[in-house]
């Protein structure tokens, strides 16, 4: 337990609107150790950002409010944290890296300005000192011509060096945790790939424990160590990266990977998880999955599952482990193509 720097418990996040209070974390749970790489994945409205706001207090304030449980970062409830606190945490300790650049980066100010300001308001150091800390981030990040770069305005680079720039910031006070919030959405793939490796580096070179928000399988299988899967602002499964991808055991985990495209299957038919992501309602019964489940029974539109425990690490919402069932069953089911 003395590894674990970030911890969740039971967190709610709710948003109160005119159309009544929407659930969008509900009982969230899950750790994150020193050094280790976390993949939170799910669909469009799963929870995943939310969740990542949450842990930075970045939820606006109406209309959302975490409404119950802890969020431990090295034993320090941050949930019940000043926003003086927060500020003092938030980029010096733990830092997040935005889904879109183009909307987290000032446009009016130069790179250099951003980045010299987020690095003076932590560090006590000159102007002078915190530019050429600026352009060196910038090289580590691979950016060309750092020291041109500095004085150019977000509207002048690329999407990709606009990412890397977010993560020279996100990076420049050597935080403890680092929260990608979809960091690859909208670039190609080759600087995917790079952005994915620089990311990779940070955390092996400099032992930063990574929160990656994301909806890319791919993406998980490379880089994490540990898969939270999210589903209606629940988790539903939780598991190492070979046990998630080898081994699915939730319904909706297992349609995850099944509409992973094969690349030896010739003029495949993508598989596709009927229906679409239910409305978060405190008022809904039942099992969040059960009316796009092909195993759902009657128990699972009467009773909300619980989260449970296969082993030390493996989890999963789902009756069909409900130890009154036959493991047997769930498993033989499950492996019909």
């Amino acid at each position: 337990m003395d590894n674990i720097v970030l911890e969740l418990k039971d967190l709610h996040t709710h948003f109160f609107t005119d159309n009544g209070e929407i659930p969008a974390v509900d009982g969230v749970s899950f750790d994150l150790k020193k050094g280790e790489v976390v993949g939170v994945v799910g669909e469009s409205g799963s929870g995943k950002s939310v969740t990542s706001l949450s842990v930075m207090q970045l939820i606006p304030n109406p209309p959302g409010k975490i409404v119950g449980g802890e969020i431990l970062f090295k034993g320090e409830n941050l949930a019940n944290a000043s926003e003086k606190r927060m500020r003092k945490i938030r980029g010096n300790e733990i830092s997040m890296i935005f889904q879109e650049p183009m909307t987290s980066l000032d446009p009016v100010f130069t790179i250099g300005n951003q980045l010299i300001e987020a690095i003076r308001f932590h560090q006590k150091i000159s102007k002078k000192q915190a530019r050429q800390r600026a352009i060196h981030m910038l090289e580590l990040v691979g950016i060309p011509r750092a020291d041109e770069i500095v004085d150019e305005y977000p509207h002048q680079l690329s999407g990709g060096m606009r990412q890397r720039v977010m993560i020279a910031m996100s990076m420049s006070l050597n935080p403890e945790v680092l929260i990608a919030d979809e960091p690859t959405t909208a670039l190609d793939v080759t600087i995917q790939a790079q952005i994915l490796d620089l990311m990779r580096n940070l955390n092996q070179e400099q032992g930063t424990s990574i929160l990656l928000i994301t909806h890319d399988l791919g993406v998980v299988s490379e880089m994490c160590d540990r898969v939270v899967v999210m589903y209606s602002g629940q988790v539903v499964e939780e598991g190492t990266v070979r046990e998630i991808i080898k081994d699915p055991q939730h319904p909706y985990t297992k349609g995850l990977i099944r509409s992973l495209p094969n690349l030896y299957k010739k003029e495949q038919k993508l598989y596709s998880i009927p229906g679409t992501v239910m409305k978060p309602s405190t008022e809904y019964v039942g099992c969040r999955f059960a009316s796009r489940c092909e195993f759902a029974f009657d128990r699972c539109f009467n009773e909300n599952p619980d989260l449970y425990e296969l082993n030390h690490q493996r989890k999963s919402r789902c009756f069909l482990h409900d130890e009154e069932k036959e493991v047997g069953e769930f498993v033989d089911t499950n492996t019909r193509s």
